[in-house]
């Protein structure tokens, strides 16, 4: 049984929410290693767009004689390089917070950058029972931001759904759409744009979130709404 009077929905992101960020710092690392100059919103730009138009951004950054998906490919063999010592690590508390989430009745969905085979495969297979059974993952990598896209795939309203994200940009079509959303921001920018975006709830991991503060979004949600 659902708990909530208006949260039918819980869409969780994969990476730096669920997953240990490891883009923030490599794209960092490239537009510096490039002779470029990293800034609040050049992040904002580049971190969750979809891999041809971060290959564009930071080429242009970069003034590399480049077309976009050669600077793709360039920092993605970049960051299979950084991963090899700092890897993709699935969060501290995960398991809980997810159990908690499953345990209000809504129903819970993630979505990413990836193929979903491959998140499961790699990353989440132990927590598949949590995730709702017809639509356990979203690929929202063409269709970035793709909040919208989420809340038609499941048919409801954009006020009935909750989304966890760490990128500032998350929270702006949030707002924009009517959505409730919890910030989990990784990097100080972030949590920077969420503050200047309005962002009401921040959590420093997905740890942290309690039934009580899902309820608080829940209620605003609703009396917003009646």
């Amino acid at each position: 049984m659902n708990r909530f009077k208006k949260i039918k929905l819980i869409a969780v992101d994969t990476n730096g929410v669920l997953l240990k960020d490891t883009f923030g710092v490599t794209i960092k690392r490239f537009i510096e290693g490039h002779g470029g100059v990293y800034t609040a919103e050049l992040e904002r730009l580049v971190l969750g767009a979809p891999h041809i138009a971060g290959g564009h951004i930071m080429s242009l950054a970069c003034r590399l004689p480049w077309t976009a998906q050669e600077t793709i490919d360039a920092f993605l063999a970049e960051h299979k390089i950084y991963t090899r010592d700092d890897p993709v690590v699935v969060n501290p508390g995960v398991d809980d917070a997810l159990a908690l989430l499953h345990g209000t009745g809504a129903r819970i969905t993630t979505y990413g950058g990836r193929p979903e085979d491959s998140m499961f495969s790699e990353f989440l297979h132990p927590f598949r029972q949590y995730f709702d059974r017809d639509i356990p993952y979203v690929n929202i990598d063409q269709i970035r931001p793709g909040m919208k896209e989420i809340v038609e795939r499941f048919g409801y309203r954009s006020d009935e759904v909750l989304f966890i994200d760490d990128l500032g940009k998350v929270g702006e079509v949030c707002k924009t759409l009517g959505c409730g959303f919890i910030g989990a921001p990784v990097t100080a920018f972030q949590r920077q744009l969420m503050q200047e975006a309005g962002v009401t709830h921040l959590v420093d991991s997905i740890a942290e979130i309690s039934v009580e503060l899902l309820d608080r979004i829940d209620d605003a949600l609703y009396h917003a709404h009646a």
